[in-house]
């Protein structure tokens, strides 16, 4: 998968929006307390996934090639790192989903 495709499969998820953070592009729910689901490192080819614990454990243990803790507090709490190049569409599809949802106040879903 490739920075563009991963950007546009973020983007085409309900009420999702692209907005700088930091040195990452960070894909949004644009709704009141809306969250950040991903943020995209287009130099390092990865993505970060704001994930629960045990999504992320469940994640690296299917697919360590492909997914990994985030070294640090962030990490503790869920954040993990996905791959591109390594990865696929149904992969990402359903990895993205799963930090989407966590994103979305619970009065839209």
């Amino acid at each position: 998968m490739t920075n563009e495709e991963l950007r546009a499969l973020a983007l085409s998820f309900p009420d999702a929006c692209e907005k700088p953070h930091f040195d990452r592009a960070s894909f949004r729910v644009d709704l009141p307390k809306g969250k950040i689901f991903a943020t995209l490192l287009e130099a390092d080819l990865s993505v970060n996934l704001m994930l629960t614990p045990d999504e992320q454990d469940m994640l690296v243990e299917a697919e360590p090639g492909l997914f990994s803790k985030i070294p640090n507090k962030w990490g503790e709490k869920g954040a993990t790192k996905m791959a591109l190049p390594a990865c696929d569409d149904a992969t990402a599809r359903s990895a993205i989903a799963m930090a989407w949802r966590h994103a979305v106040p619970p009065r839209y879903l």
